[in-house]
């Protein structure tokens, strides 16, 4: 089960990143989760918003250069060790982690991680076997 991640070439200039946030803003776009990976020039913005139909349609009229990646997403307890289990599975599993990045939320008292690993499906497989709920599209947008 894999949920859309959209990653976006940004230029690291004063104001793009502003620019791109206002575009989804206009458009009625809540972004759930966000990454940004820069070097001295440009960076990619990884986002998990609330529409991604919506938001590439947009993102696109303004010029950004978006694609779609499918990454997994759990739901972890917010205690010391959550996240260290989890990764320990994957890796005396052998799958890589490509990136990872997380957020809270209060509402549901826990974490998000959302992985991008070579082989979603034996991630998945993996990680369900262990216990690690795989968190869907409708988990992230009742956030």
């Amino acid at each position: 089960m894999t949920i859309n991640q959209l990653s976006i070439f940004i230029e690291n200039k004063e104001g793009k990143l502003a620019d791109l946030t206002s575009t989804l803003a206009k458009e009625n776009i809540d972004i759930r989760a966000m990454s940004v990976a820069d070097t001295q020039d440009f960076g990619i913005l990884r986002l998990i918003v609330s529409d991604t139909d919506r938001a590439i349609a947009a993102l696109k009229e303004t010029g950004c250069i978006v694609s779609v990646t499918q990454v997994l997403a759990i739901s972890i307890s917010d205690t010391p060790g959550s996240l260290s289990t989890v990764l320990r599975i994957l890796s005396d599993n052998h799958i890589s982690v490509e990136y990872v990045y997380a957020f809270i939320t209060r509402r549901q008292e826990g974490a998000y991680v959302v992985f991008r690993v070579a082989d979603n499906q034996a991630a998945a497989e993996l990680l369900t076997k262990h216990g690690v709920k795989l968190a869907t599209k409708d988990d992230i947008d009742a956030l």
